[in-house]
């Protein structure tokens, strides 16, 4: 046994710090086929991710969350758009000083949607990503949601609650609700997603800066979906499966009855209208 954990420690202290040269050790000692399994893949050479992060009264979180999202050792910038923060999410996003941050601060709030238009206009990197600025979605995930992409299989990948992955337990209307949004969007748009309401979306960045996007509250979801499927057969859509840990009212959940409503008109609206 401790000639097996000498072995084992020994391995490991070959294991190269920078991330490239670590995927490429992993390769070889495991094999290409075994480390795509798993989302371990070299990222093209001078590849950057653009993070966009629509916060809105999260001091809670918002340290934490960012801290996930670097921990990630993706090349990348983080767009950070504040919609009118009353508690001290401000004041923790003006000590961020560090170059990759791009933080806008709204002038009123306005909604989730509009400050996602807000940040895709701000980002410069290769890829897009929509992170929410609870706990709820996990940046470890992002080598998964990537990976369509940089194996060009995809345009846009949809990280799915709903096929397979573990996920906190809460409320059994809200998933009811989810899938019959899903369902409805699905029969518009003729896509077969098992999750359109979910935060993450990655888009290569010149198709999300080539949307003419209007919704401002959460009516972004199934707006985009809409748009996206305008645009197939040249816009290839995958769907992943992600983890999920929700958060109940108590700890600052905003969606509500409200935006459903307003999610079914939006499904309706975009499928006909601009």
């Amino acid at each position: 046994m401790s000639q097996d954990v000498g072995v084992l420690k020994q391995l490991l202290e070959q294991v190269p710090t920078d991330p490239a040269e670590r995927i490429v050790f992993l390769q070889k000692l495991l094999g290409e086929s075994a480390c795509r399994a798993v989302g371990l893949y070299p990222l093209p050479p001078n590849f950057k991710l653009s993070v966009v992060i629509p916060v809105y009264n999260e001091e809670r979180w918002i340290r934490e969350v960012l801290r996930r999202v670097i921990a990630t050792q993706i090349p990348m910038e983080i767009i950070i758009v504040d919609d009118c923060s009353k508690d001290g999410t401000r004041d923790i996003l003006k000590t961020l000083t560090d170059p990759m941050y791009k933080i806008v601060y709204q002038e009123k709030n306005q909604g989730k949607g509009a400050a996602l238009r807000r940040g895709f206009q701000e980002a410069t990197g290769d890829v897009v990503v929509v992170q929410d600025a609870d706990l709820e979605y996990d940046p470890a995930e992002y080598p998964r949601l990537l990976q369509p992409i940089i194996e060009n299989k995809a345009d846009v990948v949809f990280g799915s609650r709903f096929i397979g992955e573990k996920h906190r337990v809460l409320y059994y209307w809200h998933s009811v609700a989810n899938g019959w949004l899903t369902t409805l969007s699905n029969w518009f748009t003729n896509l077969n997603l098992t999750d359109m309401e979910t935060c993450y979306k990655v888009f290569r960045r010149e198709i999300i800066q080539g949307l003419t996007l209007r919704s401002n509250r959460f009516g972004f979801e199934p707006e985009v979906t809409a748009k996206i499927a305008r645009l197939r057969p040249a816009v290839r859509v995958y769907e992943v499966p992600i983890s999920y840990a929700g958060r109940t009212y108590e700890e600052g959940k905003k969606i509500g009855l409200k935006d459903a409503f307003n999610a079914l008109y939006c499904i309706v609206r975009y499928k006909f209208f601009d």
